[in-house]
């Protein structure tokens, strides 16, 4: 499990953060303090790696990557550690479009 906070090459990513699957990557982003947790098997356990290092759960949204796909189809919005319907999400697939808006826009900053 790696937290990364300045750009990374999606090549990168791959060499060194797919140890669990062949084309996608799990990840854990911080919307707040702006970093993502990597490579692990359960969004979970990034989750508590973040909390761990001073996040806080409503800031961090669980999603899946694959850098090999064309931009627009590299992040997959759906993990367990979303579900909270007391920040109006009850489901697994974060549905918020700003939320949405931000996770991308974070993700494209940090991994190129």
């Amino acid at each position: 499990m790696k937290i990364i906070s300045e750009s990374i090459s999606k090549e990168e990513i791959l060499r060194k953060y797919n140890h669990f699957f062949k084309n996608m990557i799990k990840a854990v982003v911080d919307l707040k303090k702006e970093i993502i947790a990597l490579d692990a098997e359960l969004h979970a356990d990034l989750e508590e790696l973040l909390i761990e290092n001073g996040s806080r759960q409503e800031d961090l949204w669980g999603i899946n990557l694959y850098p090999e796909k064309p931009f627009e189809e590299r992040i997959e919005y759906t993990a367990l550690i979303n579900v909270r319907p007391s920040q109006g999400n009850p489901g697994m697939e974060v549905e918020n479009a700003k939320i949405k808006k931000k996770i991308e826009e974070m993700v494209n900053k940090l991994i190129n």
